[in-house]
């Protein structure tokens, strides 16, 4: 059993209460007997924004996936707000409050926006309209484009309209994998913005990326996982710096920062020597 300062290291930076997801040791995979997650936690504070990040292959998109249950939990826990939800079916979990985009085909290119975000409310039909009127409120773009099917969508549009669906049934907690892969930097950039004004507008957000700077700016705390464990963290700014994160998991990207540090300082908000300004660039 984890004493309490090991648990204030785990989540460091963490604010003081009870989370409201709670997801503890998990231990969880694909194929019986290969586990991509060995004993990773991660808590989330309502309000908070909290990113993932790490090197390919570290289980980033598989906690969240377990969180979600669309990956079995072996052993370990995951609670929302005090209840046991470890391997609850997603439409379950979207019943208690969680959202969930994937990466991929996540909308129905067939249908018109508006039919979208209608799919978002298959469990509460009824409070259809309040909830796209909330929706449209926070992005004006998908009310005057409903009628306008996805399939004709952008990628950066198309990511918008999942986030949307995801909120159409008023989650707690908002679950987004890699939302800016594939994206231009403008896109990217948009896409960051809009996941800030959700969490804004009162929902947890934990969110997974590539493109780690961008992701450690904008969140309040931040993970790295290597190899399906906790590696570190801490406040997303705080992370962004630290020379054992650099050095670790930019490789010697981290000499080239050290080095453009001593002869050219550079501002908190600035790009920094080596590291990338999009998600096409070395990924953390």
């Amino acid at each position: 059993m984890s004493t309490t300062s090991e648990t204030t290291e785990l989540h460091r930076g963490a604010p003081a209460g009870t989370p409201l997801l709670d997801a503890s040791d998990l231990v969880a995979g694909y194929l019986p007997g290969v586990d991509i997650l060995n004993g990773c936690s991660l808590v989330v504070h309502p309000g908070e924004l909290v990113g993932i990040i790490g090197p390919n292959g570290a289980g980033k998109s598989t906690l969240l996936k377990a969180l979600f249950g669309l990956v079995t939990v072996r052993s370990g826990t995951v609670t929302l707000a005090g209840e046991d939800i470890t391997n609850h079916r997603a439409d379950s979990l979207v019943r208690r409050g969680v959202g969930f985009v994937p990466q991929n085909n996540n909308v129905f290119p067939s249908l018109t926006i508006e039919e979208n975000l209608q799919m978002g409310m298959f469990q509460a039909p009824k409070r259809f309209a309040e909830r796209f009127e909330f929706i449209t409120d926070l992005f004006p773009t998908l009310g005057d484009r409903r009628r306008q099917r996805a399939g004709s969508l952008s990628g950066g549009e198309r990511q918008m309209v999942a986030m949307a669906r995801a909120l159409m049934i008023e989650p707690s907690v908002l679950l987004l994998d890699e939302p800016s892969a594939g994206l231009s930097p403008v896109r990217q950039d948009e896409t960051f913005i809009r996941t800030r004004k959700i969490n804004k507008a009162g929902v947890s957000v934990v969110i997974v990326e590539q493109n780690a700077r961008r992701c450690l700016q904008i969140c309040d705390r931040g993970y790295v996982l290597d190899q399906g464990r906790n590696a570190y963290s801490g406040p997303g700014r705080e992370l962004m710096h630290d020379p054992k994160v650099i050095q670790l998991y930019l490789g010697t990207l981290a000499t080239d920062v050290e080095e453009a540090a001593k002869d050219h300082p550079t501002p908190p908000d600035a790009p920094r020597a080596g590291e990338p300004t999009s998600g096409t660039g070395p990924v953390v």
